[in-house]
């Protein structure tokens, strides 16, 4: 056999040993797999609801013999999480994440910290479009939006850059609140303990639909004034709130907060690595539209009161895309520095 025969023999016994791997299809990869799902957050908040109803249903839609389990890795609000995601974590589909809804733009908003580029990511879909709220114990002295501009309320944050953290600073900044922030706690559930402890007064930047799932007591029994919610619009539940685009006064006060505030589109965000095969992420996708809308899944959240309006990932593509493309390097740089994430 000639030296060129010989090539070509290695090169066809090469194709073909690597053929089986390269034809293996979605299911075939999944069957019996174990499947983490990562949480950027301590356990009992709500981004950890929400992942752990999806995780209960979303067996009944993998390949069988496939497992699903949940881990915990908070930091940062989540942002040690989305960096590990990033560079760290198998790029093969056997581990995704959910994680602060606004950790997509901290790359624009130049947070210090940040190793990743966000529409980069494998966006899987959106349990939830979410509206928040800023809440004040019902000892506070501030009883409405009004008196964040005369008194001081103390509030918590679960992290640096997380959404209870940003929303008072860029608040303060645009339109002249007066919000201290405390910003020493690992997650949602810690801040929860801090207002019942009274350590704080308030929170602002806590998801509506977290807080009727976690804490449907302090609403029923008036523990809590919600002073404001934070969205594109109005939460059905909230008619004679204030939303905070209609406080802005002029149209730079709109844009900038727009930018801030499209996050709540996102909801409760599940993410997975980039590069990623196509046909494994298309089934991520696929499974995951299947399981919120499973009639199971739905009833469980209905008795739990967990609001449930999902997003695919390719609406999250969109969203995100969306915003890159709109914001000028000017306006971001000003809202950087209203914020101040360094």
């Amino acid at each position: 056999m000639s030296i060129i025969q010989r090539g070509i023999s290695c090169i066809m016994l090469l194709w073909a040993l690597q053929l089986p791997a390269a034809a293996e299809t979605p299911e075939e990869f999944y069957r019996g797999k174990a499947i983490s799902i990562y949480v950027g957050y301590t356990a009992g908040g709500g981004y950890d609801v929400y992942a752990r109803l999806l995780v209960r249903h979303m067996v009944r839609h993998l390949p069988a013999g496939a497992t699903v389990i949940i881990r915990n890795m908070e930091g940062a609000g989540s942002l040690r999480l989305a960096n590990w995601l990033y560079s760290v974590a198998p790029a093969d589909g056997s581990a995704f994440a959910t994680v602060g809804r606004g950790v997509a733009f901290d790359q624009l908003l130049g947070r210090t910290g940040v190793q990743f580029d966000a529409p980069r990511f494998t966006w899987i879909g959106s349990m939830n479009d979410e509206v928040s709220v800023c809440v004040s114990m019902a000892s506070s002295h501030v009883t409405k939006f009004s008196d964040l501009g005369k008194e001081k309320l103390i509030v918590g944050a679960a992290g640096a850059g997380n959404d209870d953290d940003l929303f008072p600073r860029i608040m303060n900044a645009i339109l002249g609140t007066k919000m201290q922030i405390i910003t020493a706690y690992p997650g949602g559930n810690d801040v929860v303990l801090a207002m019942e402890r009274g350590e704080v007064m308030g929170r602002c930047g806590w998801s509506w639909s977290s807080i009727k799932a976690s804490q449907p007591d302090w609403i029923t029994q008036n523990k809590i004034n919600v002073l404001v919610q934070l969205g594109l619009s109005k939460h059905a539940d909230l008619p004679n709130v204030p939303l905070i685009m209609d406080l802005a006064t002029n149209d730079e006060e709109r844009q900038s907060l727009k930018l801030i505030f499209a996050r709540q589109a996102l909801g409760r965000p599940f993410l997975a690595p980039p590069g990623i095969p196509s046909d494994r992420s298309a089934f991520l996708r696929s499974v995951f539209k299947k399981t919120v809308s499973d009639p199971e899944l739905r009833a469980e959240a209905d008795r739990a009161k967990i609001e449930i309006e999902p997003l695919t990932g390719e609406n999250l593509e969109n969203v995100i895309n969306q915003v890159f493309s709109d914001t000028s390097p000017q306006l971001a740089r000003k809202i950087s520095g209203y914020i101040n994430l360094n």
